[in-house]
């Protein structure tokens, strides 16, 4: 394992990360505080508890969500995309470094990025609503695997993408909305019968339940078939990125 080429993929995009440090970590922070103000504060003070737990904790988990997705697949997308538009990841190619470390390199550091994000939002939301962590280890699990498995996502569609406009279709038209529509401001047990089957077809469900579980001990779906799901989505996208690198998917110009 070349540690070396890991450590200099991985701490240049650290570095690009903190030279942009209002857009890539304040500015979310910000975004997400929005939504404390009007969800947790103003609409959440007139709304009753869901399942024992205050409106304003309720969307907590659900909010970690939203930012942590999206920002894993922005942050590995643009990290990979960036040396495919500039030329030189084929140098990178043709450097004494495996796959894997390529990997590791650049989907460590958007995981990385991602998970402070997430910290950095539960901290904020200390100054808006009270919460508890019942469960901090399997808080912490959900946490880094969801982080890992859509920063490999992002990385598969910085590949796929060939310009800076479909760096943001899939962000924006699917990981977002099915994000919002995943549980992120609701139980699921407040839909109608019949959409509360469908909405067992959102991957997203299972993420934002999961985590949910972690803070309040209540879920929409079995918490291991949460934990199931994450796993299932990790190794999906282990394969996808083990077939681009095999046969030079949008590599090999």
């Amino acid at each position: 394992m070349n540690l070396y080429a890991i450590g200099a993929i991985y701490r240049f995009e650290m570095a690009r990360t903190f030279r942009t440090l209002a857009e890539s970590i304040l500015a979310p922070v910000l975004t997400t505080s929005l939504y404390f103000v009007v969800f947790g504060a103003a609409i959440g003070g007139r709304m009753g508890e869901i399942e024992g737990v205050s409106y304003g904790a309720f969307i907590i988990p659900g909010l970690v969500m939203l930012s942590l997705l999206t920002e894993s697949v922005s942050n590995a997308s643009f990290g990979i995309y960036l040396p495919k538009w500039s030329g030189t990841i084929y140098e990178l190619l043709s450097a004494p470094i495996s796959t894997l470390e390529i990997v590791i390199g650049y989907v460590g550091a958007a995981a990385t990025k991602s998970t402070m994000l997430g910290v950095l939002i539960l901290i904020t939301a200390r100054f808006f609503v009270p919460y508890e962590i019942q469960h901090p280890g399997w808080m912490l699990a959900f946490l880094l695997l969801t982080a890992i498995s859509f920063s490999l996502f992002g990385f598969i569609i910085g590949i796929w993408a060939d310009s800076f406009q479909k760096l943001q279709v899939i962000p924006l038209m699917v990981v977002t909305p099915l994000t919002f529509l995943g549980g992120s401001f609701y139980s699921i047990h407040m839909l109608p019968p019949v959409w509360q089957k469908i909405a067992l077809f959102n991957p997203v469900v299972y993420l934002v339940s999961g985590f949910r579980w972690s803070f309040y001990g209540i879920s929409d779906v079995n918490p291991l078939l949460s934990a199931v799901a994450i796993f299932g989505f990790l190794a999906l996208c282990l394969v996808g990125i083990a077939w681009i690198f095999r046969t030079g998917y949008k590599l090999k110009a």
